[in-house]
């Protein structure tokens, strides 16, 4: 199955690139796309336990999708994953 969420936080290339690392090494995660623009992740997944694996992960990494809490720690780690994605090659 594949889906689109809208996710907060996402500011610029360096969020796109650690998000798609991220979420392409989650177990039956596959065909990541980031669209910073829309702030939108879509991705490929088998079941709902790996959907949910997926919003956990980037709940974590300071991504939530949009409706989820979006508290001050969250922002900052979405500002360290960013800073991560950046220098990572």
């Amino acid at each position: 199955m594949r889906i689109t969420v809208h996710i907060q936080n996402l500011k610029c290339s360096g969020c796109e690139k650690t998000i798609v690392n991220r979420l392409s090494n989650v177990k039956n995660i596959s065909d990541v796309e980031v669209n910073s623009k829309d702030c939108t992740v879509a991705f490929d997944y088998h079941t709902n336990n790996d959907f949910e694996a997926a919003k956990h992960l980037l709940s974590r990494i300071g991504y939530p999708i949009v409706g989820k809490e979006n508290k001050l720690t969250t922002k900052a780690q979405s500002y360290l994953s960013c800073a991560i994605g950046r220098i990572k090659k």
